[in-house]
């Protein structure tokens, strides 16, 4: 999970891209611009995606009262950064990924974020097994 500051809804995202450009530093003080985040896989307009069902999984999320959208761009900052390495990680060990985006609580406050995320798991779980 990661928040988007201007964001209204949650979104799932798709993809991510093997471009590490953040538009202001880290907490670490890195601030890399158009990078691949990993070299062997080329360029930055490379991009991996998830292998779990975004548009069912947004539909069942969307039915039980959940405003939520899919995405095909998690941006270039951290997010992005974070899930494509876990895109990689879950590729090279056949496991599952999946990124989400939040909005911040000032838009969707912490409950119905904790219940949405409770949501998010349940529909999860019952779509893999």
């Amino acid at each position: 999970m990661g928040v988007n500051s201007g964001a209204q809804v949650f979104a799932i995202e798709r993809k991510a891209f093997n471009e590490a450009t953040f538009r202001c530093p880290d907490e670490l003080g890195w601030q890399p611009e158009r990078l691949p985040i990993i070299s062997d896989d080329g360029e930055i307009s490379h991009f991996r995606e998830t292998d779990i069902p975004v548009q069912e999984l947004v539909d069942s999320l969307v039915k039980r009262g959940f405003d939520v959208v899919s995405s095909d761009d998690a941006g270039r900052f951290v997010c992005n950064y974070v899930y494509y390495h876990s895109l990689s990680h879950a590729a090279t060990h056949g496991t599952k990924c999946l990124f989400v985006h939040v909005p911040p609580f000032s838009k969707i406050d912490a409950g119905k974020q904790m219940e949405f995320m409770a949501t998010l798991f349940e529909v999860l779980s019952s779509m893999l097994i």
